[in-house]
């Protein structure tokens, strides 16, 4: 499928999805916990439907109260939890191996959790799915008596099998989607395990925030260095109800806020929480050092964002390792700012669901965008104005939005092959966009 975007000033009132890392998280400890937790407003996506249906393979029986809106904002899932560690529940014996689409978070955070069971389960996904490596997160549960087997370089199909045995390990997270699964896991493991994990490196950090954020909730003991090195996490626990509302996702509300920025159009962007953890609210930063305008105001009781721009903008250099999902959108706005920015530090950006650093070099180049691929980044010239044509999202949503978003100022239209895609996190956007689908 194909999406033509027109050039326009983009501007309104725009409700953010939910965030999926939150939903994702939420779900799966609320499927693994005791009790009966309520998720109200989660992100109704691709994405996170592949991890209800997870959740649902591994025996957590989730009931849906419908959307009434169209926007998520009527729907809740009510999930019976399996009561996993200290409560002694078990996973639902598998059959087949469970199919998590696209969604990368989805696959790692549950194969360590399954890793708590006795039986084998096996997950896979989609055909780009099957290209990432979990090698060094497969290593570490190896290390902690897990059976696991994968295909080569510890691409899915993946199968785990406990039981876990706890040790130390030493776990390199160049994504750090592997050290959440361990963190969500290890609490669960059996009474009287201790899980250390040693981290040499360690990419994004504000998603360990965000995990740890959620261990300090359920009130889990954990030890902790300073600089998230080094963990030591006693087994024993149980997840209790997760209940309550997701917040807003910081990485989908910066398309709509990059568009009005372009564009010199007014943007208010509802749902977002300014003291959330998530790590790409610092793209609200970027905005203003290219030059663009972001306040905070009340409206009814609640935080809204807007965002808005009079003078040019401006190139600078930016450190993207604790951010790499905001290179997508981070190129484009280079792409219009005044002289050349460089987008460091994010060699994990690779290894995404493309590697985004030379799609968006090959594909901004279409648009007539100079740039330099670097191991770790980006360096991009900037345009008054970038012209028409075709361009690929290569099947990865955030390329897609990104491009999408770009040809609000270009001087010709923009047709955008594969924008289905953006759909794993930001359903609507096309349309959102003003768009025109095409097939």
């Amino acid at each position: 499928m194909y999406g033509i975007i027109t050039p326009h000033r983009f501007t309104g009132t725009i409700q953010i999805p939910a965030s999926k890392s939150h939903t994702i998280r939420r779900l799966l400890m609320a499927a693994l916990g005791t009790g009966v937790s309520t998720i109200e407003y989660p992100l109704d996506s691709l994405d996170s439907r592949s991890c209800l249906g997870t959740c649902r393979a591994l025996g957590a029986v989730i009931e849906e109260t419908p959307e009434r809106t169209g926007s998520s904002a009527g729907l809740r899932w009510r999930v019976q939890g399996l009561g996993l560690g200290a409560a002694g529940g078990t996973f639902k014996t598998q059959a087949t191996p469970i199919d998590v689409g696209n969604s990368g978070t989805t696959l790692f955070l549950a194969l360590a959790l399954a890793a708590l069971g006795s039986a084998p389960i096996t997950f896979t996904g989609d055909e780009q799915l099957r290209r990432r490596s979990g090698e060094p997160l497969l290593q570490a549960l190896t290390a902690l008596g897990i059976r696991v087997s994968s295909s080569p370089q510890g691409c899915a199909p993946i199968t785990v099998q406990g039981p876990w045995k706890g040790g130390r390990v030493c776990l390199s997270c160049p994504t750090s989607q592997y050290l959440s699964a361990l963190l969500l896991a290890s609490p669960l493991a059996p009474t009287g395990t201790c899980t250390e994990i040693a981290v040499p490196l360690l990419n994004e950090k504000p998603y360990i925030a965000m995990t740890l954020s959620y261990l300090d909730a359920q009130g889990v003991p954990y030890e902790a260095a300073a600089d998230y090195g080094w963990f030591r996490i006693p087994g024993g626990a149980t997840y209790t109800p997760m209940n309550g509302p997701v917040s807003g996702d910081f990485s989908s509300a910066a398309f709509p806020a990059c568009a009005g920025a372009l564009t010199q159009g007014t943007v208010r962007l509802l749902g977002l929480d300014p003291a959330d953890t998530q790590g790409d609210k610092a793209f609200f930063s970027m905005l203003q050092t290219f030059g663009a305008t972001v306040r905070w105001e009340k409206s009814a009781g609640t935080e809204v964002a807007v965002v808005s721009r009079e003078g040019p903008l401006r190139a600078a250099d930016f450190d993207l390792n604790a951010t790499p999902d905001l290179l997508p959108v981070m190129a484009v706005m280079a792409a219009y700012a005044e002289g050349e920015t460089l987008l460091d530090n994010v060699a994990h950006a690779r290894i995404k669901e493309t590697d985004r650093i030379a799609v968006m070099a090959q594909e901004l180049g279409k648009l007539g965008v100079w740039t330099e691929e670097r191991t770790e980044g980006l360096r991009i010239r900037g345009l008054a104005r970038l012209r028409g044509g075709t361009v690929d999202g290569h099947g990865d949503h955030r390329v897609v939005m990104a491009l999408a978003v770009a040809a609000l100022g270009a001087e010709e239209p923009v047709k955008i092959q594969g924008v289905e895609a953006a759909d794993v996190t930001y359903p609507g956007f096309l349309a959102l966009l003003e768009g025109s689908p095409g097939s």
